[in-house]
């Protein structure tokens, strides 16, 4: 999940190796990327850059790791092969982490009670900026969420694993066979059916070339508590997205024209 702030660090990349430089007031970030390659690379060799060295404690914190091969998904059409490689390679990473080790591990950031936080803090000055449209969006989004029991829920009744916590298909690459992934800044203990909504529902899912999300998901075997969260999930990150692309604005926004209008019709199609 992306935030208003799009851009916590630099990458500088070499043939072999990739550094990345945070910024000072990003420091956890920099803590959580480095403990996340080194549990892949213990318990997943292979899906993730190895974890070479970093200086946590620098004014601009710095992890080098190695540079992988592929190009990255986001902006491509996926054909059957690449969406089931990309199925298999999330289930590796969820299940990488066991359990004995994952105790160890704090929660990811921006998770359900944090993004539902956001939305309460953002809402009085986002609607009044808001198109009818988008406005109309919201208020129906939130109306689904005050009754949706998310917001007073305890731990979801759903096996916990590990999350890369960023759902942006830009950050897992394609090498021809498989796909390894990059960017474990946000990463963290989480669950499958958000982890899932996370890629569904991040908009570099279906601004450029649409993710079939229906082929993806059907790769995946959830329990019948999962299917039920997904749903849920995937309407949470659908509205919170329609809030961000919200303030997507000025001389140089990231997104096509439009975009948000478009969230909004994608995030009624879930509700309705």
């Amino acid at each position: 999940m992306s935030s208003e702030q799009w851009s916590t660090h630099g990458v500088e990349l070499g043939s072999r190796s990739a550094i990345k430089r945070f910024r000072g007031e990003h420091r956890e970030q920099a803590e959580r990327e480095w403990r996340a390659l080194k549990l892949l690379a213990r318990y997943a060799p292979g899906l993730a850059p190895e974890p070479w060295e970093a200086d946590l404690e620098a004014p601009e914190p710095a992890v080098v790791m190695s540079r992988l091969p592929g190009e990255p998904l986001r902006g491509r059409s996926l054909d059957d092969g690449q969406i089931k490689a990309l199925a298999a390679t999330l289930s590796r990473l969820y299940a990488a982490v066991p359990p004995d080790a994952l105790v160890a591990v704090p929660r990811r950031p921006a998770h359900q009670k944090d993004l539902i936080s956001r939305l309460r803090s953002w809402t009085p000055q986002t609607q009044a900026m808001a198109s009818d449209e988008v406005s109309r969006a919201m208020n129906l989004g939130l109306a689904w969420l005050s009754e949706s029991g998310m917001e007073t829920a305890g731990q979801p009744d759903v096996p916990r694993v590990f999350g890369p916590g960023d759902g942006n298909l830009a950050n897992y690459l394609w090498d021809g066979s498989e796909v390894r992934v990059v960017d474990f800044e946000d990463s963290g203990v989480s669950d499958r059916a958000f982890e899932l909504a996370e890629i569904t529902e991040h908009v570099a899912s279906w601004v450029d070339q649409p993710l079939d999300v229906e082929a993806l998901l059907e790769q995946f075997e959830l329990t019948a508590a999962e299917s039920l969260r997904l749903k849920d999930c995937r309407r949470l990150l659908a509205l919170v997205w329609l809030f961000l692309l919200s303030f997507d604005k000025g001389d140089k926004p990231r997104n096509p024209p439009g975009t948000t209008e478009r969230q909004a019709g994608r995030l009624l199609n879930l509700l309705d």
